[in-house]
């Protein structure tokens, strides 16, 4: 027997993946899987705006003294 991905090739419905809730919906799966993405990955860019903002207004450490 081949690989998963080749039977779900074959057998869409069978794929969890496809379905939004309790319904087959493959196009609608994959859009709710892209603005996820999107979603993950502006989260990501805010996060690191976020830190870069803090270590910009953190006090300096001690050891940190004299240098900027």
């Amino acid at each position: 027997m081949g690989e998963w991905s080749d039977y779900f090739e074959q057998f869409p419905e069978e794929n969890p993946a496809n379905y939004v809730g309790d319904c087959f919906d493959p196009r609608g799966a994959e859009a709710m899987r892209a603005r996820k993405a999107k979603l993950v990955e502006e989260q990501a860019r805010l996060d690191a705006e976020i830190a870069s903002i803090i270590e910009k207004h953190s006090r300096p450490k001690p050891s940190d003294k004299g240098r900027k």
